[in-house]
């Protein structure tokens, strides 16, 4: 009866995730997190757009504003479709756009649905991009029952292969993607060590004021 019980609790979650997903919140200790909103368009542009931030993330181009523009519309499909994708993360200590995290698919045959995460260069350092990694990954394995989370990098991307250790991933193999030299780390649900206390959903509080 518990697992019958367990097992509805969580689609019931998912459901709720995909049917209201513009009010959902996860919240750390020093983060919040939500999905992409077309408000946060020119923040994430300049985040994007910052030499150190696209250097490995966007293969050092100048992404157009309409480039992010599109990743957000893309992005309330998949959360519409799927219950998943990328999140906006906000300081707590000062309510500003930082950075962001979460799941997006990656290349086309095949597409690989994989973990990205990027910060402000002014925010590295205070072990902020570790924190947030390390909730999406406890959410994608609680809160939609993936069995691995997988994602790459640069080879030369010294600071987020150790984001990767430090979150427990582990090394896969040295792969050419798409014409990239690239590292390849995962970390499946057997592997994970489960914390309940890193993060927590919320519902925004003007829900009610949506129909």
């Amino acid at each position: 009866m518990n697992k019958i019980r367990d097992y509805t609790n969580q689609v019931c979650l998912r459901g709720l995730i995909e049917s209201m997903f513009p009010f959902i919140e996860i919240h750390t200790s020093r983060l919040k997190f939500r999905p992409y909103a077309v408000a946060d368009l020119d923040d994430l542009h300049r985040i994007f757009i910052d030499p150190q931030v696209r250097r490995y993330l966007c293969d050092d181009k100048i992404m157009p504003r309409e480039w992010v523009a599109t990743e957000i519309e893309n992005n309330t499909k998949c959360f519409e479709q799927h219950g998943f994708g990328q999140w906006s993360i906000f300081s707590k200590e000062n309510s500003e756009l930082i950075g962001f995290c979460g799941f997006r698919f990656f290349y086309e045959k095949p597409p690989e649905l994989q973990l990205i995460y990027g910060l402000s260069p002014q925010y590295w350092g205070q072990g902020l991009a570790t924190e947030a990694a390390t909730a999406m990954i406890q959410y994608g394995f609680t809160e939609h029952k993936f069995q691995q989370i997988i994602t790459n990098t640069d080879v030369e991307n010294i600071a987020s292969v150790r984001v990767m250790e430090r979150i427990g991933m582990r090394f896969v193999q040295r792969a050419n993607k798409e014409g990239l030299d690239v590292l390849y780390y995962a970390i499946s649900r057997e592997e994970y060590q489960f914390d309940r206390s890193l993060y927590s959903l919320h519902i925004k509080s003007d829900f009610s004021h949506h129909s």
